[in-house]
């Protein structure tokens, strides 16, 4: 096997493989990545197991054949590289020569007939959708991440269903770790667009399989997703992730969700976004919580920490309700914020025992629900 390989054309799928391939297992063969020559240029592969990823590069290919090495060596060299032009050729018994006409390598492959096998999925109904709308969704359901120790699959994987929401086509994904639900909308919005993905009932993908797709996601452009043989799919143009969906049910959330008779009240966004940062500074992992007190016209914020003291703050809001004291996680509140565009947000409150809706005052296709602490 010997071909030429652009620098420029390789080293961003090669940095973004590397979710993949430096996760732990017992197979070392995971940690490399396949390059096969075709006929116009190589294909690179890379699977953790879970997520497998397929790629075409375009390559001057002197002879063919196939080639397992050290995702996280090559990209290394790739990356420091002194010339765009990249020589890489297989000697015997794996090895493969890494130069140019100054530098030299020989690194130590794998035999390629060991690498997984990552599933080819065809005849797939795709949907199309904007990168950066999907890229959007992920994002905001991401920020309830995956609890290493937990082996609950609706705490590792993220809701994903269709649905008719006001008379509108809809794809929705939502995350919940038990203390907090994230919920994003995606409207179709155009009746031409193909809307035959199969999503009934909804299925769950792992999220560090989504987290794998975040990294290829483009600002700019569509991608195609589908789903298909207990797999999820997102297709660009010449690399496709494929993701094994995990197996379970996802808690019945649409009772969480109910905002009922809540208190409305609009804030601006930054001003509580720097408050909460201010009353998370004595946050530790023995004592998280923050009490708020919604009361006539102000919030008041207290955060006690016996090991470290005390904060406390307040500012004006628009509130005419009964006065509401209970306890939150102000870092599930920063989380939110972060994420959110609008420059007001809204809050809803119904009560003590009854969670905190929060979503943008003109974006309502994201709504955070953060359940309270016990005081």
């Amino acid at each position: 096997m010997k071909f030429i390989i652009n620098k420029t054309d390789i080293l961003d799928v090669l940095s973004n493989i590397q979710g993949l391939t430096g996760r732990k297992s017992s197979l070392a063969i995971t940690e490399t990545v396949l390059i096969q020559t075709t006929d116009s240029g190589i294909k690179i592969a890379a699977t953790d197991l879970e997520t497998g990823f397929v790629g075409l590069y375009p390559a001057k290919v002197g002879s063919q054949g196939i080639i397992a090495i050290n995702a996280r060596k090559l990209y290394e060299i790739v990356k420091e590289f002194p010339s765009n032009e990249i020589n890489i050729n297989e000697i015997e018994n794996h090895w493969v020569e890494i130069s140019n006409n100054k530098v030299n390598y020989h690194i130590v492959g794998m035999n390629p007939d060991d690498f997984p096998e990552i599933p080819l999925i065809e005849d797939i109904s795709f949907f199309k959708i904007k990168s950066a709308a999907l890229k959007k969704m992920i994002d905001k359901t991401l920020i309830i991440s995956v609890a290493t120790d937990d082996r609950r699959v609706h705490i590792n994987g993220i809701y994903f269903e269709k649905l008719k929401n006001n008379n509108q086509n809809t794809i929705r994904m939502v995350s919940t770790d038990g203390s907090r639900l994230s919920l994003v909308d995606y409207i179709i919005e155009s009746a031409a667009d193909k809307f035959d993905i199969p999503l009934e009932p909804g299925i769950i993908i792992p999220k560090k399989g989504l987290t794998e797709v975040n990294r290829f996601l483009d600002p700019k452009g569509d991608v195609q997703i589908g789903n298909k043989d207990n797999h999820f799919i997102v297709k660009k143009d010449t690399e496709t992730i494929i993701i094994r969906l995990l197996e379970g049910e996802f808690p019945k959330y649409s009772e969480i969700i109910d905002k009922g008779d809540a208190s409305i009240i609009t804030v601006d966004r930054k001003m509580f976004l720097n408050m909460l940062k201010r009353m998370s500074i004595l946050y530790s992992d023995n004592y998280k919580g923050a009490v708020f007190n919604f009361q006539k016209g102000k919030l008041i914020i207290t955060a006690t920490n016996p090991d470290l003291g005390e904060s406390k703050e307040d500012m004006d809001i628009d509130y005419k309700g009964d006065k509401i004291e209970t306890a939150f996680n102000p870092k599930f509140f920063i989380d939110t914020l972060n994420i959110i565009d609008d420059n007001d947000i809204v809050l809803n409150i119904i009560d003590e025992q009854k969670p905190c809706f929060i979503e943008g005052k003109e974006d309502k296709q994201f709504l955070s629900v953060i359940m309270p602490m016990r005081i």
